[in-house]
């Protein structure tokens, strides 16, 4: 008999992916998905799943390269980096109009409302709406309007919604989290792509970054630089530039000798550490949040089965990883089920 499982898929930007993976493996398994909660990208990916279009949203990720990316990318000069209408707009083409109420399991897509400084349910109403408005990530998604009220990113107070389900009858909650820091043994798998698109999406990132707030005398410069960037036809880059971020996460170390200033153990100082841009910086911390109320959620409603997906495998924007993330999220579900059912069924003897 098919085990019911309530399906807590969390907020993580790109490693959201990972959630795609984990649905496969769950499904080959013959588990019954019968209600899914989510935060961001959990409540993208979930609430396509429970509108059937999957297979649709995976086909159309997975061929995406870097340039189809950066086309996706309509610079906003508000309270976000990004407006989000073009990569929305494609998500509202692929599951339609459709209700919360109409989709084929229960869903909740959790957002935060800032005006109120409150955590928001989406049970009921446009799933469209609900889903922009749990990923309107902080500082790269503006924000959603409802009325009186300013929606963003739910994983500002609920990182991964587990509460939701908790009342659903199901036999088991498996609960998906991005923001683990203990998986050092898996690796994002290596698909080689071109390094001019790559340096290309680097760059607009990296200037979207070191001009937040934007105010109106980078506007100009700024749709210049996008212009630059999407244009198939510039020049290539003759490399793969330097990746400034992850330059950021490894010390720097330097030779000490006459006048050269010594660290506590006399080989080497550290400098440059930390984030390269200002989107850099407020991800960064959003994530430490992330990290730790996703761990004070699992400590209050522990799930039957949690897969714990690390967040060192990829930065917050790099949804040109899908193909990668998407490999990531199955060997880990898994590995982590494999776990579960041998004890399971050794409990059972």
């Amino acid at each position: 008999m098919k085990k019911r499982i309530a399906l807590v898929l969390g907020s993580g930007g790109a490693r959201g992916y990972a959630h795609i993976g984990v649905i496969e493996e769950l499904e080959s398994r013959g588990y019954d998905i019968a209600c899914i909660a989510g935060c961001s990208m959990g409540a993208v990916v979930g609430g396509i799943y429970a509108a059937g279009k999957l297979d649709l949203y995976r086909d159309w990720i997975q061929s995406l390269d870097y340039l189809d990316v950066l086309r996706l990318v309509d610079v906003s000069f508000r309270l976000g980096a990004i407006r989000g209408e073009k990569v929305f707009g494609q998500i509202r083409n692929i599951v339609g109009e459709i209700n919360i109420e109409d989709l084929r399991i229960p869903y909740t897509a959790v957002a935060t409302d800032l005006t109120h400084q409150q955590e928001i349910w989406f049970q009921e109403g446009c799933l469209h709406q609900a889903m922009r408005a749990s990923a309107a990530i902080p500082s790269l998604f503006t924000p959603v309007m409802q009325g009186n009220r300013m929606l963003v990113d739910g994983g500002l107070l609920n990182p991964l919604p587990i509460v939701p389900v908790v009342s659903s009858h199901c036999d088991l909650i498996v609960a998906v989290n991005l923001n683990s820091t203990n998986q050092s043994n898996y690796q994002l798998p290596v698909i080689q792509r071109p390094a001019a698109f790559k340096g290309r999406f680097d760059n607009l990132m990296s200037s979207l970054g070191s001009h937040i707030p934007f105010r109106n005398k980078h506007a100009e410069q700024l749709l210049n630089l996008e212009q630059e960037l999407l244009n198939p036809l510039s020049e290539p880059l003759e490399q793969e530039p330097t990746n400034p971020w992850l330059e950021s996460t490894q010390p720097a170390r330097k030779p000490t000798g006459e006048g050269s200033p010594k660290s506590a153990t006399g080989s080497f100082i550290i400098d440059n550490v930390g984030p390269a841009s200002l989107l850099d910086l407020i991800n960064q911390s959003f994530e430490v949040m992330q990290t730790s109320l996703a761990q004070y959620k699992i400590a209050g409603y522990p799930p039957d089965i949690l897969i714990n997906v690390p967040k060192r495998v990829c930065r917050f924007f790099e949804f040109y990883k899908a193909p990668e993330l998407i490999a990531l999220g199955r060997q880990i579900a898994k590995d982590t089920l494999d776990r579960y059912e041998s004890e399971d069924g050794s409990n059972n003897r």
